[in-house]
């Protein structure tokens, strides 16, 4: 579509976009007034506040209640890299979810038993209903919040061995070719499925972001044999980070 046939409020959002983009509004700058907005680009009211709502949409802006509207900082994305299993050494959770090593991080995690729903059966073809434990991770770098992950094992697998507990126990911590080892499953395959959406409420409350801004969803599965022995959600923040992956050549 022609420049001159866009939107009056998209030409405008397009506009003050480039100049967020060139630095004409740098950081912690205030976006030009509503009134300000419809007198430059001879727009109305309504078309000055939708285009205010693409850039809040499209988190290039943030609202500060009895202030206005502020161009945000944007952060230096951080390289996820993924490059599978290495057995070499311990591997952690945060080693397990960020194998960059020139990042060190903590985290903090809790397990549960609950019945799988059918998405995560599904994933691990298992039964509607069946057991499974349920880990949620929070990873932080230098302290900050940087990643959330939920994993989900069948506990037909785990259930009564040392290795239930995934964070417990003599190998807990160790991840999950190590764990699976020890109960003579043999890991062979890790399949990793890349996808985007809005962030919910509660993870950008934990991951301290935007509710709505764009997440990266790495659906990631563990198999042994072609069997499935567990499945997990790892969610970042997309404007903090990209997902570098590390591809042998055989």
């Amino acid at each position: 579509m022609p420049f001159g046939e866009q939107p009056a409020y998209l030409r405008v959002a397009g506009d003050l976009r480039r100049k967020i983009a060139d630095g004409t509004l740098p950081p912690r700058t205030r976006l030009p007034s509503q009134a300000r907005i419809r007198a430059e680009y001879g727009v109305s009211d309504t078309v000055a506040l939708e285009a205010r709502k693409v850039l809040m949409a499209e988190g290039l802006v943030e609202g500060r209640s009895g202030s206005g509207t502020y161009v945000r900082e944007r952060p230096v994305p951080r390289r996820v890299i993924r490059t599978g299993y290495r057995p070499a050494g311990e591997v952690g959770p945060f080693r397990q979810e960020q194998a960059d090593e020139r990042v060190s991080g903590t985290w903090e995690s809790h397990s549960d038993q609950e019945e799988a729903g059918p998405v995560i059966a599904e994933r691990l073809r298992i039964k509607e209903g069946e057991r499974v434990m349920r880990t949620r991770y929070l990873f932080r770098v230098d302290g900050e919040p940087s990643m959330l992950s939920t994993s989900w094992e069948p506990l037909a697998i785990t259930g009564r061995t040392p290795v239930m507990l995934p964070e417990e126990g003599p190998l807990g911590g160790r991840g999950v070719v190590e764990r699976m080892a020890a109960i003579d499953i043999v890991v062979d395959n890790v399949l990793e499925e890349v996808g985007a959406r809005p962030g919910l409420a509660e993870e950008m409350l934990a991951l301290g972001g935007v509710p709505g801004h764009t997440v990266l969803v790495i659906e990631r599965t563990y198999r042994a044999g072609g069997r499935p022995v567990e499945t997990a959600d790892v969610v970042v923040p997309a404007d903090r980070h990209h997902a570098v992956y590390h591809l042998p050549v055989r």
